[in-house]
């Protein structure tokens, strides 16, 4: 191999090391830990909605909203009237109205039925831990490590705890709903609702009435489908 052969070959090499390290380097500045201390509140909620393409919201004309907030805890359902949930309630129906549904008192028949839910869920679990095998993969003791002796204890498994948290608003068909539930007798299941709407608050928690006029407007803003006929 000549000189110039060798000279290009490590010239190219060069160059391909150069931009590898420019490519990771901005890598770790757009990936870095930090990234997203910069966001503000309004920033970082996640507003995800859903509707059932097959419904024609033009038929509807009135909708029933309870006062309150359902408060989901794993399996337990509470309702929630703190001046938050408060603000919740009105802001839809305040946006409901907007869109020429009106709002019927409790226990008067009404074509759409609104929930609005505090999801507050938490699960422990067990998960084996990977590590517990490490106290005889040289051996026993670590003895393989230059005799050190070193042996720490890991246990094999260990427990963890999620914590799932987010706002919920659920519209229902009560217009055509079944007239009867499934099965017979006293047993028998009651009617199954459909739900046509659906719409989750993720990201960052709403802890006051300025959050909850944000998720609303941004809610109704990606739902220009929601609306009575006029």
């Amino acid at each position: 191999m000549n000189m110039n052969m060798q000279q290009q070959r490590k010239a190219g090499k060069w160059k391909l090391g150069a931009v590898l390290l420019l490519l990771v380097g901005g890598g770790l500045l757009s990936c870095r830990e930090n990234a997203i201390n910069d966001l503000s509140p309004a920033d970082s909620p996640v507003y995800i909605t859903n509707y059932d393409r097959s419904a024609n919201f033009s038929q509807y004309k009135t909708f029933s909203l309870p006062d309150s907030v359902i408060v989901e805890s794993n399996d337990s359902y509470t309702a929630d009237q703190t001046p938050l949930s408060s603000r919740f309630v009105t802001n839809v129906a305040n946006a409901l109205t907007g869109r020429g549904f009106q709002r019927v008192s409790r226990g008067d028949s009404a074509d759409l039925g609104v929930a609005i839910i505090r999801v507050n869920n938490q699960y422990t679990g067990i998960a084996s831990n990977p590590y517990s095998y490490y106290s005889n993969y040289w051996g026993g003791g670590f003895g393989g490590l230059g005799g050190v002796g070193y042996s720490p204890y890991y246990q094999s498994y260990y427990t963890y705890q999620v914590t799932d948290q987010y706002w919920e608003i659920q519209i229902v068909d009560l217009k055509n709903r079944p007239a009867t539930g499934t099965g017979t007798g006293t047993g028998s299941a009651p009617p199954q609702l459909t739900v046509i709407y659906n719409a989750t608050i993720r990201g960052a928690d709403i802890a006051d009435q300025q959050s909850v006029d944000n998720a609303i407007t941004a809610i109704f803003n990606q739902s220009p489908y929601l609306k009575a006929a006029e």
